[in-house]
């Protein structure tokens, strides 16, 4: 089940550890109700369900306080560490890994949406807009205005966002710590 997997990353990047007692904490925690609508909303879609996806999806910007749209895709470990004011174009698409904050917006403009590699971070604020593409290991810093393509293993950061740092070498199979992820 893909929401375990979701799970599992939060707990371990939140708390370092995806025991069952972790994961339980976890599933109390900020965000993840709003976790779980939206893999219940990605089923219904993905099943022709429609009035059973508006249900989650509803249910999300209202209980959850985020909008992400049923068409939006993300693989597996996909976390919203609080859903406070996300809003996720429907025609959005992710890779596994992706960690939102809130106040987060990935939006399409001119009916153009963004693309997100594997293990991408959005810090709290951001702003993704448009026909980008956010490569792999990429950290989007708080209140960064990403308009343009990012390159894999950049941390980028301002209005607009422009590269603040590359990690050199091949980028990491393992789990950055939450410090890491917030740079």
């Amino acid at each position: 089940m893909i929401f375990l997997e979701d799970l599992r990353y939060k707990a371990e990047w939140c708390y370092g550890d995806s025991r069952p007692r972790t994961l339980l904490k976890t599933l109390v925690t900020d965000g993840t109700f709003a976790m779980a609508c939206y893999r219940m909303m990605a089923w219904s879609h993905r099943h022709h369900l429609t009035p059973l996806a508006m249900f989650w999806n509803k249910t999300n910007a209202i209980l959850g306080q985020c909008i992400i749209g049923r068409g939006a895709l993300f693989g597996p470990g996909f976390v919203l560490v609080h859903s406070q004011g996300v809003v996720i174009n429907t025609t959005v698409r992710g890779g596994s890994h992706v960690v939102v904050e809130h106040q987060v917006t990935i939006g399409a403009e001119k009916n153009r949406s963004p693309i997100l590699g594997d293990r991408v971070f959005l810090g709290a604020g951001a702003k993704v807009v448009g026909a980008v593409t956010i490569g792999n290991d990429t950290r989007i810093g708080a209140n960064a205005v990403v308009l343009h393509d990012v390159p894999a293993g950049a941390t980028v950061g301002g209005i607009p966002a422009r590269v603040l740092r590359m990690r050199e070498g091949e980028p990491s199979t393992e789990l950055p710590s939450r410090t890491e992820q917030q740079a």
